[in-house]
């Protein structure tokens, strides 16, 4: 009786890992050949303590149990439930640049490493350097302005 807990107990943790890795963790290959190992070594050891006859069995029963889990899996949309459904299509200082021109200056509030957040006209935004490292509580003045992204100086 012991035999069968064991060939049955490695082929559903294998069944199980199997599982894990293409539905839940995609592209981790070492998981699922851990758990095709499993598989196979329920299915040897039916062989060894069964014979030819039950081992082929065992055999394919296996093959037909995980086709039918991984058809059920992928057709009750398993991994849809932890996927994420939303996306952000925004982007950093969106519809907010109207209000800032080349020449104007400001303070940071954070350091500028080389990005961090400024103050410009009352209204906080992230602002970038031409590398320069610079502190918080720094005079700045805006250089430029692309693509939503204000390049700024300090102020000698």
């Amino acid at each position: 009786m012991i035999e069968w807990i064991t060939i049955i107990s490695l082929i559903l943790i294998g069944l199980v890992i199997v599982l894990v890795e293409i539905i839940f963790v995609p592209g981790t290959t070492l998981i699922g050949l851990l758990g095709f190992v499993f598989m196979v070594a329920g299915v040897g050891l039916g062989f060894r303590y069964f014979g030819n006859v039950a081992g082929w069995i065992i055999t394919g029963s296996t093959i037909v149990v995980s086709t039918v889990s991984l058809f059920i899996a992928f057709r009750a949309n398993v991994w849809g439930k932890f996927s994420l459904k939303s996306s952000s299509n925004s982007k950093v200082n969106e519809g907010e640049l109207e209000s800032v021109s080349a020449g104007q200056e400001g303070v940071t509030l954070s350091a500028l490493r080389p990005v961090g957040k400024a103050e410009l006209n009352s209204k906080t935004f992230e602002v970038r350097t031409m590398g320069k490292y610079l502190e918080a509580g720094t005079r700045i003045r805006v250089l430029q302005i692309n693509a939503h992204q204000i390049i700024v100086e300090p102020l000698s």
